[in-house]
């Protein structure tokens, strides 16, 4: 009898405790519709995934830091400095579209700056962002059509500067619940709708991006069931680039890559054709089996992959990184494969920060795993591009300087989302916290105190009024072996593997704590494909050789990419230009034990920095020790380029020494990609 009433005692105080299952699975269950978030209407497909509101999820940490450094530097201060957000002679503010400026300058920026402002409601930030959509929503022309209207042809509207601008309102929808916003994007789609097929996305840059109109005539669709929109989006698969081809792609540009490889994905969730589906990972595997042999989550395509120069001193725009994150946090809600959210880490942690000065006050245009100069020259034909491609440069090309605002912002809001079940799922680890209705409807709160991906615990605190029972999926990624569960100190037992889900079952009270720990490892991967060459990670983090970085300060307006320009009043002294030059020897080679390659290195934990930014040389909490070999045939070459890599095993007649390897996202100069010395 004692027992019995010490049980239900037991029950009504620590209900976590009495209520609690815990099951490792591949796939969430959707055949479920969420009671409380958007959800794709019939006959769309479920998605495994709802993205929440832009404001439920609060970021804090690192990545709080990373959004700061972004307010405080390029991204907060471009409508000061750049002159396609001049507001003179702004095609945006003109009901008839004409303007000196304005084309995709202006939604690049404000898809990142908007949601920024209401991320970090930032007072400034909201009444900018406030300035920018107002002006859309009241410019709208008698036929539908809105923006600045370009045409490419004769009576050939150019759509594609709309495209990102959608996504703008839809972030505005999201904060504000302005019905106008409803109302102008269903009048732009009749129009759309009205367009002769022969007049409709023939444009290049159009034609290859239909897909990110079509997830707006979705989003939409979701919103007010108005039939129309199918069909919109049936005649926009039609008329965007085949990116279903076996083999082959309609092009090689490598933001279109990035950007454009998941419209059959997307139109997969009405045409219910798994080819669709497929198509999707068909062209991600293409583009990384010909020119994917490198670290950190992208390919080679210096503006357009080209055959034969695949080496890891290729690189990639900063706007094709942006584009990859926000591919695969779609492709994360369309599939719930934990490949996507593999592969956004990647990028986000070993590449986008590397692409920036610390401040995020300039940026490169592009960026590679083995990059070792960082300066203002024409390195053409070396690289796809004739102009200073390689400076952090404030005016950094007229895309990525504006385009570069969402990939942290875009991160935070896809770092948690919703479930077809009414639960959450922590998809993205970052600190920070997200508020959610969940279960029987009440508002429950989660706080994530981590500094993952530089340490192995992912700790969160579960703030909830009433006791409220609803799953929590943890996501395991793929490069883990045995994750450890815990809930409210007391481990679960749950036997998951990389690649699936935890999935927790539990009637959850306020106070009750979880605790993930995704133990980190060496792992060494071999490029075969690539003259042998090896990179490292330890865990998520991918490692890079330590090169002392020397910067010399330049004239902005000297350096900057010839489509860039400043307004009339900006000071460049403010904004200067940086060149990177190594100041330590980089040819080096690593000697790794041929049957245990991971036993190599030696794993050195420091202390945590005390400005929170962790993407820093200086600055980095967790460095390895390894051993190499000078190669002193490896230089910079007549390109002034990293020279390509030499076939491993490399003999060398050099002295053993020892090598100190940074996280790779840290590393403005850096080789992630070594050859491998005997």
């Amino acid at each position: 009898m004692r027992r019995t009433w010490l049980l239900t005692l037991l029950a009504l105080q620590g209900g976590s405790l009495m209520a609690q299952t815990a099951t490792a699975i591949k796939q969430v269950d959707n055949s479920k519709v969420n009671s409380y978030y958007v959800s794709n209407k019939a006959p769309l497909r479920q998605q495994y995934f709802v993205k929440l509101p832009v404001t439920a999820i609060k970021p804090g940490g690192w990545l709080l830091k990373q959004l700061e450094l972004q307010r405080d530097g390029l991204t907060g201060n471009l409508g000061e400095i750049s002159i396609w957000l001049s507001k003179n002679d702004n095609a945006w503010l003109s009901k008839d579209g004409k303007g000196k400026y304005g084309w995709e300058e202006l939604p690049y920026w404000l898809k990142g700056y908007g949601d920024m402002a209401y991320v970090l409601k930032d007072p400034k930030m909201l009444k900018e962002t406030k300035f920018w959509i107002e002006a859309v929503l009241n410019n709208q022309r008698d036929n539908g059509d809105f923006g600045p209207d370009v045409e490419k042809g004769p009576g050939k509207r150019d759509l594609w500067t709309n495209m990102p601008m959608l996504w703008c309102l839809q972030s505005y929808y999201d904060y504000s619940k302005d019905p106008r916003v409803l109302d102008v994007m269903t009048k732009y789609f009749k129009w759309q709708l009205s367009i002769p097929d022969d007049k409709f996305l023939e444009d290049y840059w159009e034609k290859s991006r239909g897909g990110d109109n079509m997830l707006s005539v979705y989003w939409l669709y979701n919103r007010t069931g108005d039939q129309f929109l199918l069909d919109l989006a049936t005649k926009l698969d039609k008329n965007t680039s085949d990116w279903r081809q076996k083999g082959n792609l309609p092009n090689w540009h490598n933001v279109n890559i990035a950007q454009c490889f998941r419209e059959p994905a997307t139109y997969y969730l009405q045409s219910n054709n798994p080819a669709d589906l497929q198509a999707t990972y068909d062209v991600f595997k293409l583009t990384r089996d010909i020119y994917g042999q490198v670290p950190g989550g992208m390919f080679g395509a210096d503006e357009n992959a080209r055959k034969g120069y695949d080496d890891p001193r290729q690189a990639v725009e900063t706007c094709g990184l942006v584009e990859q994150m926000t591919s695969d946090q779609y492709l994360l809600q369309f599939t719930g494969d934990t490949f996507w959210a593999d592969n956004c880490e990647d990028v986000a942690f070993n590449t986008f920060p590397a692409a920036f000065t610390s401040d995020y006050k300039a940026l490169r245009y592009l960026t590679a795993p083995n990059m070792v100069v960082s300066d203002s020259k024409n390195h053409a034909p070396g690289i796809d591009n004739t102009g200073p491609f390689l400076a952090m440069n404030p005016f950094s090309s007229r895309c990525c300087q504006h385009n570069h605002s969402a990939g942290w912002v875009y991160y935070n809001e896809n770092s948690w989302m919703a479930t077809p079940d009414n639960g959450v799922a922590a998809l993205l680890y970052a600190p920070g916290e997200v508020t959610a209705k969940v279960g029987s409807g009440g508002l429950t709160k989660i706080i994530t105190t981590t500094q993952y991906p530089f340490n192995d615990v992912i700790d969160m605190k579960v703030i909830t009024f009433e006791k409220n029972a609803f799953p929590v999926y943890l996501r395991v990624p793929a490069w883990c072996i045995a994750p450890v569960v815990k809930v409210n100190g007391k481990v679960v037992k749950v036997t998951a593997q990389g690649g699936e889900y935890i999935k927790l079952d539990n009637t959850w009270k306020n106070g009750d704590k979880i605790s993930l720990q995704l133990p980190m490892k060496i792992a060494v991967r071999q490029w075969a494909k690539n003259k042998n060459s090896a990179s490292v990670n330890y865990g998520p983090l991918t490692y890079s050789l330590k090169i002392n970085e020397r910067y010399e300060k330049k004239d902005s307006k000297k350096t900057a990419i010839g489509d860039s320009q400043w307004q009339e009043n900006a000071d460049p002294v403010k904004w200067p230009s940086w060149e990177i030059y190594p100041e330590s020897a980089w040819n080096y080679g690593l000697l790794l034990n041929s049957q245990k390659p991971e036993q190599s290195f030696t794993v050195v934990k420091g202390t945590w920095p005390k400005d929170n930014n962790p993407f820093t040389n200086a600055s980095a909490p967790i460095t390895l020790k390894a051993s190499g070999k000078q190669i002193p045939s490896w230089q910079i070459d007549q390109y002034g380029l990293c020279g390509v890599l030499p076939q491993s095993p490399v003999k060398t007649e050099q002295p053993q020494t020892s090598l100190t390897l940074v996280p790779m996202g840290g590393a403005r100069l850096r080789i992630a990609s070594f050859p491998v010395v005997q």
